[in-house]
């Protein structure tokens, strides 16, 4: 297990015991579903700990088969882990992502299974859901743009950047979901994880080119 022993804090041992057992937060009634009751994505509440507690499944045509078995290829490789690593980078460098928590594996006959806590960002909704509910300002479409171009600065290429893994809120913009996410040096991969956010909004109804030129104006006067 990876973990920052200053977020766990004054967790008591029976709840450092089950960190990543969703029914034991559950029984303690410090739990609530997340990602639209998916399944995989939890919210705990638990005294001064807000955190998400994520299930790594797969997706697309191997999900079949295997919805959350992963090949084994050694520690180094566990996608939990990699995540974990990655964003105790990002916010060390002050980046807008959630802080790390803690990421475990568990080994199977024929692979491993992960899970990942991070700090809850307070205030905060996927863009997604602010977009449902109507038409973003002019600033906040800027404010996101200067997020994204935040991480392209440091070389941070976000392997799912859509609308449902940018938050808005109170305290400004964030991304999450950093699942094989890297850094890497400046290349075409940055146009992709604009190309991806842009079909992604249009997806959902909520693209326009207005909206798409304020965003981009914030992406240029941050990058």
């Amino acid at each position: 297990m990876l973990s920052d022993p200053a977020c766990l804090g004054n967790l008591a041992q029976d709840a450092r015991e089950a960190l990543f057992d969703p029914e034991f937060w559950r029984r303690r009634g410090e739990l609530s579903d997340a990602a639209a009751g998916r399944g995989s994505a939890w919210f705990i509440d638990s005294g001064e700990h807000r955190w998400v507690l994520r299930h790594f499944r797969r997706g697309g045509f191997i999900a079949r088969w295997s919805k959350d078995v992963y090949p084994w290829a050694g520690e180094e490789r566990v996608r939990a882990f990699a995540e974990w690593r990655l964003l105790e980078l990002l916010t060390r460098r002050g980046l807008p992502v959630p802080k790390p928590v803690a990421a475990r594996y568990e080994k199977t006959l024929f692979g491993y299974r992960c899970d990942l806590i991070t700090q809850r960002i307070a205030d905060a909704e996927p863009l997604s859901a602010a977009l449902a509910r109507g038409a973003l300002a002019e600033s906040a479409w800027r404010a996101v743009g200067a997020a994204v171009a935040q991480l392209h600065g440091a070389g941070v290429d976000h392997a799912d950047l859509n609308a449902h893994n940018i938050l808005i809120g109170a305290h400004g913009v964030s991304v999450i979901d950093f699942d094989r996410g890297r850094v890497r040096k400046s290349g075409g991969w940055k146009a992709r994880n604009l190309r991806r956010l842009r079909r992604s909004l249009a997806k959902i109804g909520a693209y326009s080119d207005t909206a798409w030129e304020w965003l981009m104006g914030g992406y240029r006067a941050t990058g």
